[in-house]
């Protein structure tokens, strides 16, 4: 499996890519293995304010419908609307194509609650 170790993970099986106040959102390649083939997600509009550990949207995939939780708190920027007609690119490029929103993110602070690589990598060996 790939986890890239630029990004941070949340216990939830998130990632956000960040650069300065800007982070992109997805589901971990561990997360998408588990739900199987992604056909539909509900994601929110931009404008809509989002709270750390909070649900945001939802995946539905052919085992299971999931809900999506907010890595940071913050604002949504836009959502990948590639993905809404495409929702496999979620399992073909969960780091890349398969990003699912772009958020602003209002309190950095919160980044040490996320996990890097390694602890992530710790999690989900359990």
């Amino acid at each position: 499996m790939n986890f890239p170790e630029n990004l941070k993970y949340t216990k939830d099986h998130e990632w956000i890519r960040i650069e300065g106040e800007i982070g992109w959102v997805g589901i971990t390649d561990y997360a998408q293995g588990e739900l199987g083939d992604v056909v539909f997600l509900e994601l929110p509009a931009a404008g809509t304010k989002v709270t750390q550990g909070k649900t945001f949207g939802t995946i539905e995939a052919v085992k299971a419908v999931s809900d999506l939780y907010a890595p940071l708190t913050g604002e949504i920027l836009e959502t990948n609307r590639q993905i809404q007609d495409k929702p496999e690119l979620v399992n073909k490029s969960p780091y890349d194509d398969g990003w699912m929103v772009k958020m602003k993110i209002s309190n950095l602070a919160e980044l040490s609650d996320l996990l890097d690589v390694e602890s992530y990598r710790k999690l989900i060996a359990k």
